[in-house]
């Protein structure tokens, strides 16, 4: 039964998807600022090895993130039929594993061209796990929710593990981000930027941050509805 509690989540839940749109795209401006104007733009094939390192960031965010989290909202607060939210949420997982890989080899290749060492700090230890663990997410997914399906009573008990693991993945990208935003800022510290871009780099992790936490709200309250 559609009852006034049903309707008030559902309010809820549709403004909270609005605000998560809003940050989402507010951090894509501002790292897009940060990215073309202060640190000279990206480009994988660039011989620049900052230009090469800058995909990373833009991958991971917005590639990775930003879609992973769309498709957690599409799942459930997209109006539409049962069936096409659940193809459409796939899909965008699916673009967003394969950004988020490609962005994993960016900063492998900037690594490699600036002769760094690999895996070396808690950011990249955190962010290989969650792309590892997104992954096998995908995988064991689609096997139980697309194709070849799990039974009804195996799907309907394995779902609320999918979807906790999922909310767990999305607070484990951020954790990543941040990190690494944190990381870059101390490195350009020590080179004596402006203050007005570390400002921009704070600024647009709170704003991935918050992203974070409205789609994670978003899909909470849409579970009553």
């Amino acid at each position: 039964m559609y009852t006034s509690t049903n309707y008030r989540y559902q309010r809820s839940a549709s403004r909270l998807t609005i605000g998560a749109h809003l940050f989402g795209i507010l951090a894509l401006i501002l790292l897009l600022v940060w990215l073309l104007h202060y640190r000279g733009g990206l480009d994988y094939d660039s011989g620049n090895a900052q230009q090469v390192f800058n995909v990373h960031p833009f991958l991971m965010f917005f590639g990775f993130i930003f879609l992973a989290g769309e498709a957690m909202m599409a799942y459930k607060t997209v109006m539409a039929e049962h069936k096409v939210q659940k193809y459409v949420h796939g899909f965008f997982h699916l673009v967003a594993l394969c950004s988020g890989i490609w962005g994993i080899c960016a900063v492998f290749r900037y690594h490699d061209m600036a002769k760094l060492d690999d895996m070396f700090s808690i950011h990249s230890w955190i962010g290989l796990t969650t792309i590892i663990l997104y992954g096998l997410q995908w995988l064991f997914g689609f096997a139980t929710f697309l194709f070849p399906r799990a039974s009804e009573q195996s799907r309907a008990q394995i779902a609320p593990w999918h979807m906790s693991l999922g909310r767990v993945l999305l607070y484990m990208s951020i954790c990543a981000a941040l990190t690494g935003l944190m990381e870059k800022s101390t490195f350009l510290r020590d080179q004596k930027i402006s203050e007005r871009e570390l400002h921009l780099i704070n600024f647009t992790a709170l704003s991935i941050l918050l992203f974070g936490i409205f789609v994670d709200l978003s899909v909470a309250l849409a579970r009553y509805v």
